[in-house]
């Protein structure tokens, strides 16, 4: 295990960085050197997040004061791992000079989630603006095949989002395993609507979003891109799905269904044998019996992942299901379980 790890968090002021800066600052052996905001620089934690107003780190070390972001800054401050919780196109700028100041950067962003800088120019339409680190970063999803050996001594992990992680967990040991056809892959999810950040938009006032739910990104959302990426590896063949996303009025969570076809010989409880063995070790998957089905209430402020399926004998089909908490397992969760297997910390360590 290994001793106490100075951290930054770039980008701490949106609902993800909040999230984070409360795992890290329960983390044993994280040291937090510099948090990062442009709005709010000069002020400290408990004045943007009154309720960490009287936290105390798990460290004993007191807990910075927000500054403007300054890689040269941040390096000065002796982190060795840097946070990045910042939109898509602007990580990026501060992943570069980061990873040259000798940092181990986990970006939280979708920059550097794609293997192809053509991809991400389709799905985010403009340049990538670091495309020689692309090859280089891990896909930071601890629970897929393999991964883990990857994350633990990356300098640039890409953690990945909330409808990837409901999405890709379900389907790629399936995928994998050659148990369900590749071509029938259709995805319904709803997501509450911090997954949109914080920010000041019409379409998110509550009095839009309270008493209403309502399709959008449909048909091709910018995570398709990623979710496509990792399914065509574990299928190892082109997958292509077809995903509808919904806002619902909730503050966080994410609910995906997902309908797929078996391939012809597979028995209906083939699902629930593969899932299994891929998942029966998983410390944030939960495999659900008895009937249950995954709830958004039982996944929040966690970092698992909550899967169900069934067999439908009228279409042939199977019903997936899985849950997840938008903000901890779909973003600052997830980065602390990467950051967790880099620096050598147990898996669950603050999660």
């Amino acid at each position: 295990m290994r001793g106490s790890e100075k951290v930054a968090v770039v980008g701490a002021s949106g609902y993800a960085g909040e999230e984070l800066i409360d795992r890290l600052l329960r983390h044993p052996g994280v040291e937090i050197t510099s948090l990062t905001s442009r709005q709010h620089a000069g002020r400290r934690v408990g004045e943007i997040y009154p309720r960490l107003r009287s936290f105390r780190a798990a460290s004993g070390r007191a807990i910075p004061a927000f500054t403007a972001p300054d890689p040269a800054a941040i390096a000065a401050a002796g982190a060795r791992f840097a946070f990045l919780a910042l939109p898509h196109g602007l990580a990026s700028e501060y992943a570069l000079p980061l990873l040259e100041a000798g940092l181990r950067v986990i970006d939280l962003s979708a920059d550097f989630r794609l293997r192809d800088a053509a991809v991400y120019r389709e799905f985010y339409e403009h340049e990538h603006p670091a495309p020689g680190l692309l090859a280089e970063a891990v896909y930071g999803l601890p629970e897929l095949p393999g991964r883990r050996a990857k994350i633990a001594p990356a300098r640039l992990v890409a953690a990945p989002g909330c409808y990837p992680t409901s999405i890709l967990l379900p389907l790629v040991p399936l995928l994998a395993a050659n148990l369900i056809d590749p071509a029938q892959v259709l995805v319904s999810s709803m997501s509450g609507v911090s997954g949109a950040g914080r920010k000041a938009d019409v379409d998110l006032l509550f009095a839009e979003c309270n008493e209403n739910a309502r399709a959008y990104g449909a048909p091709k959302h910018r995570h398709l891109s990623e979710i496509e990426q990792e399914l065509s590896l574990a299928a190892r063949q082109g997958v292509v799905i077809s995903f509808c996303p919904h806002l619902v009025p909730l503050t966080r969570g994410i609910l995906s269904t997902i309908y797929v076809t078996p391939q012809r010989g597979t028995a209906p409880e083939a699902v629930g044998s593969c899932w299994g063995e891929a998942y029966a070790a998983e410390p944030f998957v939960r495999l659900l019996a008895g009937g249950g089905w995954p709830e958004i209430r039982h996944v929040v402020r966690t970092n698992h992942v909550d899967l169900a399926w069934r067999h439908d004998p009228r279409t042939g089909r199977f019903l997936l299901s899985s849950a997840v908490d938008n903000l901890v397992k779909g973003a600052a969760g997830q980065a602390v379980q990467c950051f967790n297997l880099m620096a050598g910390w147990p898996e669950d360590t603050a999660l």
